[in-house]
């Protein structure tokens, strides 16, 4: 088979440090094992992000729509509103994939420390705003990297250039 010829412009994938993003949660609601999988809804109490260009709060009210999937991944659905430090309001959405070896995931169920490193947690989030000096969030896709320590997510985010 021959290799499919791309142009050079192709050739790699650039991204940009975004921000860093903690979020807290309260304990989540079990919806059971449907069609899909084993559902829970965990609400999003509160957070913090920042970065180069943005900082700010994480307000409550968001949620995160976790399925248990019959592979042992879990897949994320998340919303959430951001308002920077200087008032703007901004939406967030990002899907997601957790997974890794049973017992790290078990661990990280019962609330105890594993390493970021030992499992697998991405996210592409996208980005909604009103706010005209936000408003290149609405037009870049980004991705991040996370991590669930028992206090609750955090997130490394980076806008793809």
């Amino acid at each position: 088979m021959s290799p499919i010829e791309l142009p050079a412009g192709l050739d790699d994938l650039r991204v940009e440090p975004l921000m860093a993003m903690t979020l807290t949660v309260a304990v989540p609601t079990l919806v059971g094992i449907g069609p899909g999988g084993d559902r829970r809804v965990g609400v999003v109490t509160g957070g913090r992000f920042s970065g180069k260009r943005l900082a700010g709060r994480v307000l409550e009210g968001g949620s995160d729509w976790q399925l248990l999937r019959s592979d042992g991944a879990w897949t994320i659905d998340c919303r959430l509103v951001l308002q920077t430090d200087d008032g703007a309001m901004i939406g967030m959405r990002y899907t997601g994939l957790r997974h890794g070896p049973g017992d790290v995931l078990r661990r990280l169920a019962d609330g105890e420390a594993v390493e970021p490193q030992d499992y697998y947690f991405r996210i592409t989030p996208t980005f909604e705003t009103a706010d005209p000096r936000y408003d290149w969030l609405n037009r870049i896709i980004a991705v991040g990297a996370g991590h669930r320590p028992p206090s609750g997510p955090v997130y490394k985010v980076w806008a793809v250039a």
